[in-house]
């Protein structure tokens, strides 16, 4: 029988798609990334005893499209049923939240306000937070950037979505605008790779990301890169 590491990495190497595109999970530079992803691929080839190489995207929908065509093993992503058709997720390891940024005269201050007809907003093209927004909104408007923040300025737009954590930093250095505090979804980030492994190798992977939840691991690497706010999941 094939074992996990022949199957999850049949070149001998493995190969993990980061998304630098989202600063809670991977930062710093292509020659030089940090964060829970990094750790977590480091984790599973360090268990596995094979190489790794690391692959740097600046957007989850490339880094997905990395995995789809084979040029990674293992990727990072948000679960989305737009992306599990083709993507074996393991349970959840982070939690973060998607909200909303608008300018401080706008009359919208909830989430239900948004979805309106003659209300734009600005997305990251292919993020987690544009697939659920266009399978959910009914009357408001997607307009799709590089940067939910830039499309938004750009455009004149009247709401910016994203993380959290960018959109806090974003509204602190405009001080035009403000954050509608109410999360508009919960964005539960996990490993993947292609359905086409054996159902070994997903249990297995499944079964990693559990212990580095339990054991303090997933919390650990959080602390480290700085991202206190971002929420361990749950045991599955």
């Amino acid at each position: 029988m094939t074992s996990v590491g022949e199957d999850l990495a049949p070149s001998g190497v493995l190969r993990a798609s980061i998304n630098l595109g989202n600063p809670v999970l991977a930062q710093g530079t292509p020659e030089e990334p940090a964060g829970v992803t990094v750790d977590i691929a480091r984790e599973i080839a360090r268990r596995l005893e094979l190489p790794l190489e690391l692959l740097c995207f600046d957007a989850a929908r490339k880094s997905f499209e990395a995995l789809t065509t084979d040029q990674a093993d293992i990727c990072f992503l948000a679960i989305e049923p737009a992306r599990a058709d083709r993507v074996a997720f393991t349970a959840p390891y982070v939690i973060i939240e998607g909200v909303f940024a608008v300018r401080r005269d706008s009359e919208l201050t909830t989430v239900a306000d948004v979805d309106r007809a003659g209300v734009r907003v600005g997305v990251k093209r292919g993020s987690a937070y544009d697939l659920y927004l266009t399978r959910t909104l009914q009357h408001a408007t997607i307009v799709r950037g590089d940067e939910g923040t830039e499309v938004f300025l750009a455009d004149g737009l009247e709401v910016a979505a994203g993380i959290r954590q960018p959109i806090t930093q974003f509204v602190a250095g405009h001080p035009e605008c403000r954050l509608i505090d109410e999360r508009f979804m919960q964005i539960q980030q996990a490993v993947g790779t292609t359905k086409t492994r054996h159902p070994d190798t997903v249990a297995y992977l499944h079964t990693l990301i559990e212990d580095l939840k339990t054991s303090g691991f997933i919390a650990d690497s959080l602390t480290r890169s700085n991202q206190p706010d971002a929420t361990v999941a749950p045991p599955a």
